[in-house]
């Protein structure tokens, strides 16, 4: 890597280094672009008088206070070795290991201040949180107990706007807590968001031709205002802790190739309290280089979401699951225009969209009874990114069991119907959110059952139709895109 990117990406990543200047450091403290083109470069003395007054007046309710507070744990003897992980942790995907992570954090079952073993904080937080459910203390959540850490996280994800979305800039995926930053922009190699007051600044990067090794090395490098107190390298990825100035910091940076893709969120230390928990989830959201054919991991939610609407009725009444059209600033029926979300039941996961003006719509036949629903056809059109970017209705078997729909079946089918043996509409698909398992992530997906629709269309005036319409015409796909 040349020195000039290096340059950038330590600028850019380290935020709040008292040896910057220029207009993206001037900016980030509160100058006007222009102002910092026009201004003098500072002498490093005036530098650090700026940042010191800066953490001075730090505020800590620029914070929310949703986020569990913690204390320091100091790192244990240089030189340690970790224990060797149990064999059915370590087949976990480390993607979700860290998604774990972030929820237990959110708890307070993880001290995220902690510079020790992070594995092995994870087993131990995932133990405590397994004996206060009376569960077996193993360390490796079943998709039940995950799915209750899941639920449990909510709390504090909503006190924070917690948000996760693809980075326009990088491409990468990441949650971020939008209550705390109202403010955002681009960089030269990314995207960047600040508190009110400045307390809390978080960058993405994105470079090519770069050496993942050779960036985690400049990076640690002693360097005057900057201590590393934690950092560890793998094949594809590195995450550096440590302080800047008067900020703590954390970075995550992942590579594919020759390219690079980062996150660092720096915070005041006056809010060390709250945000070490947040930071640490924010760098545990962070996917790099998101496999666009997989669905994303617990809480994540893409910023343009695929499924399938069913057509109830000839005047433009579709459905689809409730939690596909959940925070879209627009909804599209792929041909036919813009659809209203005009009623929901959340109980079913239904949602009741409304095209006006539509033509030529065929409705899926409703009024019947459909027979035993253990094996099924599911109707549905795939997400674009599972068949090189067609629209295709497509079929694929499957079977009803105790834990869901069995296998859940390819992005883009939640909306998808299911038929019963004898081809009769037997209800819709839903999605939920993947758990984690031993062996990785398992998504699952439900049935809503044809009873519990026809319930939800006749309160909301839709009269279920009758007939025999071929099914294949009365699946479309619907599109959701969240800001």
């Amino acid at each position: 890597m040349s020195k000039q990117r290096t340059g950038i990406v330590i600028v850019l990543l380290l935020a709040g280094a008292p040896a910057l200047t220029g207009p993206a450091t001037a900016t980030k403290h509160g100058l006007s672009a222009a102002t910092a083109r026009a201004a003098p470069a500072r002498t490093v003395a005036a530098q650090r008088a700026h940042i010191a007054s800066t953490a001075a007046t730090a505020q800590p309710t620029d914070v929310p206070t949703g986020a569990v507070p913690r204390s320091k744990v100091q790192a244990g003897p240089k030189g340690a070795r970790a224990a060797p992980l149990p064999a059915d942790y370590a087949a976990i995907p480390d993607s979700e290991r860290r998604a774990v992570q972030a929820d237990l954090a959110l708890l307070n079952d993880f001290d995220a201040g902690s510079v020790k073993d992070r594995d092995a904080l994870t087993l131990a937080a995932a133990k405590a949180f397994q004996q206060r459910h009376g569960a077996k203390e193993t360390g490796v959540l079943s998709p039940d107990e995950r799915a209750m850490l899941d639920a449990a996280a909510k709390a504090p994800q909503q006190a924070l706007g917690w948000r996760v979305f693809d980075d326009a800039a990088t491409g990468a995926r990441l949650g971020l807590p939008m209550k705390l930053l109202p403010q955002g922009g681009t960089s030269r190699i990314g995207s960047r968001w600040t508190s009110q007051g400045g307390q809390v600044q978080i960058e993405t990067m994105r470079l090519r031709e770069a050496s993942l090794a050779a960036l985690f090395d400049d990076l640690r490098k002693p360097a005057r205002h900057r201590e590393v107190e934690y950092s560890e390298l793998k094949p594809d990825a590195f995450v550096i802790i440590g302080m800047q100035g008067l900020k703590e910091f954390i970075t995550r940076v992942e590579a594919s190739g020759a390219e690079l893709r980062g996150i660092t969120v720096a915070y005041d230390q006056a809010t060390d309290g709250t945000m070490a928990a947040v930071a640490l989830a924010v760098a545990d959201t962070f996917q790099g280089f998101p496999d666009p054919n997989a669905g994303p991991p617990p809480g994540i939610r893409r910023s343009v979401d695929y499924g399938t609407a069913i057509v109830v009725s000839g005047r433009g009444d579709l459905i689809v699951p409730a939690q596909l059209t959940d925070d879209c600033q627009t909804i599209t029926v792929a041909g036919l225009g813009h659809a209203e979300r005009v009623a929901t039941d959340p109980t079913n996961d239904l949602a009741l969209l409304r095209l006006y003006g539509a033509p030529n719509l065929n409705p899926v036949a409703l009024a019947g009874d459909s027979g035993p629903t253990d094996n099924l056809t599911l109707v549905g059109i795939a997400d674009p990114l599972a068949q090189a970017g067609e629209a295709a209705v497509t079929r694929a078997p499957a079977q009803l069991t105790s834990r869901g729909v069995d296998p859940a079946p390819k992005l883009g089918f939640a909306g998808a119907a299911a038929l019963d043996a004898q081809g009769r509409f037997a209800g819709m698909i839903g999605l939920a959110a993947p758990a984690m398992a031993g062996a990785g992530a398992v998504t699952q997906a439900t049935l809503v059952a044809v009873d519990a629709i026809r319930a939800f269309l006749r309160a909301h005036g839709v009269v279920p139709a009758a007939g025999h319409a071929a099914i294949d015409q009365s699946v479309v796909r619907v599109i959701c895109v969240r800001r």
